[in-house]
């Protein structure tokens, strides 16, 4: 039982992976690259799993990337600053922990990456909105069929799988793809 469990996770896992569309994953780089060139921002986020996804990504960005460099990326991951979520939740709703904070600091051409396994979480919603009324790049990854918040991104990554913890698993590869293509790309090996 647990060798078959294995074998077909891999194999959801794998025909997943075949699915991701390359072209966005490349366009999320360039934007990436054009941010650190240009000093503008990185806001990062996401709810549950997908919020320690997002916290990983920050910590890659921010640390593995500048590597040998003085140059450094401006990621800040938005589920991690615990008293501002709690005073938004609070104090307003849920539905505001992020929107809140890129109220505070977000400008035109900043960079909102949402990670959310359904794309349909409120809080990210409100956030996406307000980051493309702000002219920032926004980009989802998402899985299922991307929810809502891949219809309102500039660029979505949906992952075409029907199980959050692969969903997940997948989006963790991508973070890393990413820093590491990153790193090749701007020098910073």
């Amino acid at each position: 039982m647990i060798r078959q469990f294995v074998s077909n996770y891999v194999a959801e896992l794998k025909r997943a992976m075949d699915l991701i569309p390359l072209d966005k994953l490349e366009q999320t780089i360039e934007i990436l690259i054009d941010a650190y060139e240009t000093g503008h921002q990185i806001f990062i986020m996401g709810n549950g799993g997908s919020g320690a996804t997002a916290s990983h990504f920050v910590c890659d960005l921010n640390k593995g990337v500048r590597r040998g460099k003085t140059k450094r990326m401006r990621c800040i991951c938005l589920n991690e600053n615990m008293p501002s979520i709690l005073a938004y939740a609070n104090d307003l709703s849920y539905e505001d922990i992020f929107v809140g904070q890129l109220e505070n600091f977000l400008e035109k051409e900043d960079v909102v990456i949402i990670l959310s396994s359904s794309g349909n979480s409120p809080n990210v919603l409100k956030a996406i909105k307000f980051a493309n009324q702000k002219s920032a790049h926004t980009i989802a990854f998402t899985g299922y069929k991307g929810g809502q918040v891949a219809v309102l991104a500039k660029i979505s990554i949906v992952i075409p799988a029907e199980d959050v913890q692969k969903i997940e698993d997948i989006h963790l590869i991508l973070t890393h793809m990413i820093m590491q293509i990153f790193q090749k790309k701007t020098g910073n090996e």
